[in-house]
């Protein structure tokens, strides 16, 4: 193995990582979604959603749309597919009765707690062993790798229609 000063060469981390990823989205996906929510066809779009309403409280379309870094039309169709079965409710604001405020349905309350207690109680080992500099580091990595993933899919899109 190539390494630097402090740990791994360039291309020895991405070696590691490309083989690491596959794992780690496989061991997610196998963490049991618990029997409520088993018919409901959902997907990581929904996932994230359920997770900012989880931790963060009920909020408005445009609240969500922010967090989540995506369209309120986006966050609304979620929101209609997630309505449908009863796993949300959208609530009066009581401070602008136009407005309408999202939340977990009480049925769905715990299960989806439990669900999302998985990788929230492997994240918390993990961060837990680490610095907060490290912590950062972490974080920091993984939304620049969000973002080079977005950036080179949009630049294969722009070359294959050319």
């Amino acid at each position: 193995m190539s390494t630097e000063s402090d740990g791994p060469a360039v291309d020895e981390a991405v070696r590691t990582l490309l083989l690491l990823m596959p794992r780690l989205v496989g061991r997610a996906k196998r963490l049991p979604i618990p029997p409520v929510l088993q018919g409901l066809d959902l997907a990581p779009r929904h996932l994230a959603l359920l997770a900012h309403l989880e931790y963060d409280g009920p909020a408005s379309v445009n609240e969500l749309a922010a967090r989540l870094e995506v369209a309120p039309t986006t966050v609304s169709l979620m929101v209609s597919e997630l309505s449908r079965p009863g796993v949300l409710r959208r609530n009066a604001d009581p401070a602008d009765r136009r407005r309408r405020i999202i939340a977990i349905a009480p049925a769905y309350t715990a299960p989806i707690g439990e669900w999302l207690s998985g990788s929230a109680s492997a994240w918390e080992r993990v961060m837990r062993d680490l610095d907060p500099a490290e912590r950062a580091t972490v974080i920091t990595a993984l939304r620049a790798y969000e973002a080079a993933l977005e950036q080179g899919g949009n630049q294969h899109r722009s070359a294959k229609s050319r």
